[in-house]
């Protein structure tokens, strides 16, 4: 598929929309994998890798999973050539994919992700890094769609702090109700794909559904020009590993 007519909108908005990027037969298998890494492999990774609203005991409030790279499906899923066509045709030049996550929020769950741009946790110059998104679900406000600030990429990034939301452990500190009346919610049917700058500002409430999930699997690409700012880098480490301690996660 040729993507590079989507880089207009892209470097104008900072995001933009992708419907079905894959073909039916390539979802279902990623769809499958994912189910069965979550009953095979997750109940084995350590308390760092999965997150959840409740714990590990109620596995109905799985909403988070990092790192599924340790899964050889998963490790051969980041050089996926449509997913890496569609990452080199916004960010400009060949790029390298970070470890595959997977992102839930239950229903009724009232963990919301706090407004935040995402290369203040990659600590990566120049930001020529894009984060796929793909819907797993039918996305909406009721659920929890993910909200963009279109533009906010071409501004300077915004300052962070703890945030108190496991696994999204910055969020920006000043952000107000001007931000919030730009925000351009996203809605996905399962397959579609949301593309973002990692400079864009995004959030997402809590989930309002009392009977659907809104989970997604992503992969963050970086542009092979990038390194990596690694004075910023191990402060944000250091603030994650804080909020873990803090919330009893250990290693």
């Amino acid at each position: 598929m040729n993507f590079h007519g989507l880089k207009p909108a892209y470097d104008r908005d900072g995001f933009v929309l992708v419907q079905q990027l894959l073909p039916a037969v390539e979802f279902a298998e990623l769809t499958q994998n994912l189910d069965r890494y979550i009953r095979d492999v997750v109940p084995r990774v350590p308390p760092t890798d999965a997150f959840y609203d409740v714990d590990a005991a109620h596995p109905e409030s799985l909403r988070q999973l990092h790192r599924l790279n340790q899964d050889a499906f998963f490790e051969r899923y980041r050089r996926h050539p449509v997913w890496t066509a569609l990452a080199e045709a916004l960010v400009g030049e060949p790029v390298l994919a970070a470890e595959p996550e997977w992102f839930n929020k239950p229903p009724l769950s009232t963990k919301g992700t706090p407004p935040h741009q995402d290369n203040f946790y990659f600590s990566l110059v120049p930001c020529n890094v894009v984060t796929l998104w793909m819907a797993l679900d039918p996305v909406d406000e009721e659920n929890a769609c993910v909200r963009y600030v279109p533009g906010s990429h071409r501004l300077p990034t915004r300052p962070h702090a703890r945030s108190g939301v496991l696994g999204f452990s910055q969020g920006i500190s000043d952000y107000g109700p001007a931000d919030a009346q730009r925000e351009v919610p996203t809605r996905l049917e399962p397959g579609d794909v949301t593309a973002h700058h990692g400079n864009t500002i995004h959030l997402a409430g809590s989930n309002r559904s009392a009977t659907r999930h809104r989970r997604a699997f992503a992969m963050v690409f970086r542009g092979v020009s990038c390194q990596r700012d690694e004075a910023a880098f191990v402060r944000y480490q250091a603030a994650v590993k804080a909020q873990q301690t803090a919330l009893g996660i250990q290693a």
